[in-house]
């Protein structure tokens, strides 16, 4: 019997997937629990535009973050900070700071989006990574100078 999965059945299928099962078990336990409903006609075509559209708003999230990525790694952002005797700065720049930096010039995006393989403790210019979608990363510019 050919069902379309309401919820992920875990050795069976996914949500929104059509597969084709044993009737004892689409019947007794499948269709019963409301895992799964059999794969009609007009099931199969809702289930294929949901997909369609599904597809659809991924691509133009992913084409808008490469829009925003381009745009982002046009500009740097400069993070004021104290500065002990010996040109350390006290404490470190963190993740919220830069998404901070980068909010004031009209990105948005979440801090933990930011990829700090180390952190920052010195004075200088660093190249950061910014995931900003599934397959875009921005690489921009963080300068931190003397307060």
């Amino acid at each position: 019997m050919e069902v379309i999965f309401l919820k992920d059945v875990k050795g069976s299928g996914k949500k929104g997937e059509i597969k084709n099962v044993s009737d004892g078990y689409a019947k007794n336990f499948l269709i019963k629990n409301g895992l799964a409903i059999v794969a009609s006609a007009g099931a199969k075509g809702e289930v294929k535009g949901k997909n369609e559209a599904k597809q659809y708003h991924y691509e133009q999230d992913k084409t808008k973050a490469q829009e925003q990525a381009t745009q982002m790694q046009k500009q740097s952002v400069t993070i004021p900070v104290k500065v002990g005797e010996n040109g350390k700065i006290f404490g470190s720049i963190t993740s919220k700071e830069i998404a901070d930096a980068y909010a004031k010039l009209g990105f948005e995006f979440d801090k933990r989006k930011v990829v700090l393989n180390e952190p920052i403790k010195t004075l200088g210019t660093y190249l950061v990574d910014i995931k900003l979608f599934e397959g875009v990363t921005a690489k921009v510019q963080v300068q931190v100078v003397k307060e």
